[in-house]
């Protein structure tokens, strides 16, 4: 059982026991590495609000203190290190802007070792209170058991937002994905749900409507949604997929387009148009800057080569030329006019695809994951971060992109967003174990300065290690989804409104 302490230092090394609480030892060696622990908490920077980093030794000994200290404040521990919320409050309000310091003592046989100490830097930046993210097994053959699930970062409190089987299940069943939120707000949220009671569900204001977006002037439905910053207006690509499941490549499984185009949906009116739908490009991940006055998004182009087979079967062939670049184009809000796309980011250039946009809130970053071929690079283990500074010189050229070696791991690094005020991202990684996706957080500053990456905390440190399912699609929220599960599944259960196709404004 954890016991915690209060007490103060008292020389070097040496820290008085109370009542058979955990101490420090009085005699050991120091030894000069840090020690292994799960999750990986050393040297961290985490934000003031943030849940109590919890951690255990990942090796194994006949005995392990632990001790989180600031000034003459201390928390000692045995065995695991989990401290409660108020506990963690106070360490926490006491090192803002400096850091808690971790000591670790290990016990073999006789000899008590102490480790290389470490801090975990607490920030003055909040980080916004909510977490959104689908849950989902590492394959998508069981779709059934997904869940979108909100998450209380402040504490450990998690809540199902939707249950992809409270509408069907097995061979009726649904795949719900690509929820998306209007500037953070829980009162204005969407999601996508395919194949039985199939649509998409936009809430807005305490309104909820499922919407049928198929028509004839469109390619399909709408996914990988993008809610302008203010207005009613959700771009989204629309998709012809397909997936592959490999037996030997170490990419398991390969999602493809065979079409693609990016259309525009004005929610109040129900009308949608396209806006890219070029024959010879797989348009794809759109993305409003914080002005809403660009619109960012991929394209890869490909023509075919062979007219014989389907498409379907050359894009599989010709798979890894699929090479993504980041494209934009200029919106006008007061007309809703759109202008020509624009080349922001050729990554071809570099035998590689880029994809995922997403612009910072001040406008001066673009974070995107950049791999060797295709889009759906949370299923690549060489994908990477890497930022775009988007300002510009005294002749206009934008910045230089560079890869986010602060945050990037020797495995999959995918699905990020950007925290309210800018100082946080979180991202999906494989880092741990290489099969599940987790949710891992940074701080950066104004400047593009980067630091380690923190992975969310839990109140049992081996939760992760024995929860078999990924973290996909992490989207921060200023507050929690209000709106029950069942009255989600009651909507998707009816008929949707059907769209009515218009044609585009361009400048």
């Amino acid at each position: 059982m954890r016991k915690i302490i209060y007490i103060g230092l008292v020389g070097i090394g040496m820290v008085m026991a109370s009542c058979g609480r955990p101490s420090v030892p009085e005699v050991y060696t120091d030894v000069k590495e840090l020690p292994r622990i799960y999750p990986d908490y050393t040297n961290v920077t985490v934000p003031i609000n943030i849940a109590p980093l919890t951690f255990e030794l990942d090796d194994v000994a006949d005995e392990v203190v632990s001790r989180y200290a600031v000034g003459d404040e201390e928390l000692t521990f045995e065995g695991k290190v989990q401290p409660d919320i108020d506990e963690w409050r106070r360490l926490t309000a006491k090192a803002k802007g400096s850091a808690i310091k971790v000591d670790v003592f290990t016990r073999y046989g006789g000899e008590w070792k102490h480790y290389k100490p470490f801090n975990i830097y607490v920030s003055a930046d909040s980080i916004d209170p909510y977490l959104s993210y689908r849950l989902i097994p590492p394959s998508f053959v069981s779709y059934e058991a997904l869940t979108i699930n909100q998450r209380c970062l402040e504490n450990y409190d998690e809540e199902v937002i939707y249950d992809n089987v409270l509408c069907s299940f097995e061979k009726d069943g649904q795949c719900i994905n690509c929820h998306h939120y209007q500037q953070y707000n829980p009162e204005r949220m969407q999601f996508h749900a395919r194949q039985n009671h199939g649509g998409t569900v936009i809430a807005y204001d305490g309104k909820i409507k499922k919407v049928n977006m198929k028509n004839d002037s469109i390619l399909a439905a709408g996914v990988y949604p993008a809610w302008h910053p203010w207005l009613n207006l959700i771009v989204y690509s629309s998709d012809k997929t397909q997936q592959s499941f490999h037996t030997t490549d170490p990419n398991k499984i390969e999602v493809y387009d065979t079409e693609s185009d990016i259309i525009a949906y004005d929610v109040e009116k129900d009308e949608v148009t396209n806006l890219e739908n070029d024959s010879t490009e797989f348009e794809v991940f759109p993305a409003w800057a914080p002005d809403g006055k660009t619109l960012y998004y991929c394209s890869a182009h490909f023509e075919r080569q062979d007219t014989t087979m389907s498409k379907g079967k050359e894009v599989v062939l010709r798979s890894k030329e699929l090479k993504y670049n980041i494209y934009k184009k200029s919106f006008d809000p007061e007309t809703m006019a759109f202008g020509p796309r624009e080349i922001v980011f050729q990554a071809d250039s570099m035998d590689m695809s880029a994809v995922l946009p997403r612009i910072s809130p001040d406008g001066r970053h673009l974070l995107f994951t950049m791999g060797s071929y295709g889009y759906f690079h949370i299923w690549h283990h060489d994908a990477d971060l890497w930022m775009l500074d988007l300002s510009t010189d005294t002749d206009g050229h934008v910045g230089a992109a560079r890869p986010m070696t602060e945050w990037n791991s020797d495995d999959t690094e995918s699905y990020h967003s950007w925290s309210s005020n800018g100082r946080w991202v979180v991202f999906s990684s494989r880092r741990d174990d290489g099969t599940y996706t987790r949710p891992f957080f940074a701080h950066i500053d104004k400047d593009g300065k980067a630091t380690k990456p923190f992975e969310l905390p839990q109140a049992d440190p081996d939760y992760h290690r024995l929860f078999m399912k990924c973290y996909n699609i992490p989207e921060f929220m200023h507050g929690p989804v209000t709106i029950m599960p069942q009255k989600f599944a009651d909507v998707l259960k009816g008929e949707g409104e059907n769209v009515k196709y218009v044609e585009q404004l361009t400048k």
